[in-house]
């Protein structure tokens, strides 16, 4: 697929543009090693967990404008039992998300929404690592939330790295969603990125209709879950 030269733009502003993420070592390394989180009390909403960098977090936009927030409200018009978190982290790369997983899960998810990777390779990071950090992220669901729904969000990359380079970033979330079994989300941004209209005036982050864009995406595939 060739990406349009704004969305290329866009998707470079995007790593360069994000903050670090710094999450409490002390606390996620002694989580992410632990035994399964507690049972969820009865009756409570069960949870859905979006867990990703400054897209899911909905950086330059009001909370309740940003696309999990958005789910939230279509959770609650359809009456269905079920709770949304936002673990967004601008900035976060796959490293950073797989050292605050554990962390995050103190309480047990019913879908776990991963949407990580993007900042990954606009740095040109290694794609070994970028697969092992994402397995490790799942692998760690699986331990502690051994009966959530995981929904792996793809992203892609300019080819300034070279073409190969950005082929086997796309292609990698599908050979770990395959692999895992998971559902996959090729492309999160379909029909926003790029598109100014749609995203702010950096170019890089939607703005509250991009979200509404990327919600309908993401309901798309976790619709069905939910039922």
């Amino acid at each position: 697929m060739k990406l349009p030269l704004p969305l290329v733009a866009a998707l470079l502003a995007l790593g360069l543009g994000a903050c670090n993420s710094n999450a409490p070592a002390e606390k996620t390394s002694a989580a992410a090693s632990g035994a399964p989180a507690a049972a969820p009390v009865p009756g409570t909403k069960k949870r859905i967990l979006f867990f990703g960098n400054s897209i899911t977090a909905g950086l330059g936009v009001d909370p309740e404008e940003a696309f999990p927030a958005l789910i939230g409200q279509k959770i609650d018009s359809a009456k269905l039992n079920y709770e949304t978190i936002n673990a967004g982290l601008s900035g976060e790369t796959t490293a950073g998300g797989r050292s605050r997983v554990g962390w995050v899960l103190r309480q047990p998810v019913a879908v776990f929404v991963l949407e990580l990777g993007g900042n990954d390779g606009l740095r040109g990071l290694p794609l070994s690592a970028t697969r092992a950090n994402l397995q490790g992220i799942i692998d760690t669901v699986r331990r502690r939330s051994p009966g959530a729904q995981i929904v792996l969000a793809g992203m892609q990359i300019p080819p300034n790295l070279g073409q190969a380079y950005a082929a086997d970033f796309k292609k990698l979330y599908q050979e770990i969603a395959a692999k895992n079994q998971v559902a996959l989300i090729p492309f999160l941004l379909v029909g926003v990125g790029g598109d100014p209209k749609l995203n702010q005036k950096d170019g890089i982050h939607p703005t509250p209709a991009g979200h509404r864009i990327v919600a309908r995406t993401v309901w798309g595939t976790l619709q069905p879950m939910l039922k």
